[in-house]
């Protein structure tokens, strides 16, 4: 059963539409299907919002430690409610997909994701489920660290919010365990 899901992105305005905030504006958006709210929560390094589904309940964290340290809030919230790494889903942008894409899977090594890295690092445990979410990659790879920090175009906004439909369409399937359902579902969409 899922009980913790980090979105993974950076805090402020600054970056709230940006590529690399996709955990984030995926997160917004389930919070507020499923009728939650986030508040800061300075013990935990982040923004939590609770939902209480028939699996019970499911914490949604938006770190607010900047990308690269997100281990330090994702480690702060699992140690108080006790949730084990196999208990957490980490949703975080991919370069290597296209836009309106996603793919599940459970554990495997950072993929060059710093925010990945750091958690893996702070858990020191790889073995929990991953929603990669594509936002493209630039025909230039010298451009890879504007382009991430860049809004979505207005196009790509569509793609994405169909993206947040389908993943909340399969969230409390998700939370319940049915981790195999669920990702031959979405991977099969990719």
């Amino acid at each position: 059963m899922i009980k913790l899901i980090v979105g993974l992105g950076n805090p402020g305005q600054k970056y709230s539409k940006t590529r690399h905030n996709a955990g984030f504006l995926l997160l917004d958006e389930l919070a507020r299907i499923e009728g939650s709210e986030f508040s800061l929560q300075s013990r935990f390094l982040g923004c939590l919002a609770e939902v209480v589904t028939s699996a019970g309940k499911v914490y949604l964290l938006k770190p607010n430690t900047f990308m690269n340290r997100s281990g330090q809030s994702v480690s702060l919230v699992m140690k108080y409610f006790k949730i084990l790494p196999e208990e957490v889903l980490v949703v975080h942008d991919e370069l290597d997909f296209s836009i309106g894409s996603m793919k599940l899977k459970f554990s495997g090594g950072h993929g060059g994701h710093n925010g990945l890295r750091d958690i893996i690092a702070a858990l020191s445990s790889k073995d929990f489920l991953r929603l990669r979410i594509g936002i493209d990659r630039p025909a230039n790879a010298k451009l890879v660290a504007d382009y991430v920090l860049s809004d979505f175009s207005k196009q790509d906004e569509g793609e994405f919010e169909g993206l947040v439909a389908r993943f909340a369409s399969k969230f409390l399937l998700l939370c319940s365990g049915e981790y195999q359902a669920v990702m031959n579902e979405l991977n099969a969409q990719a």
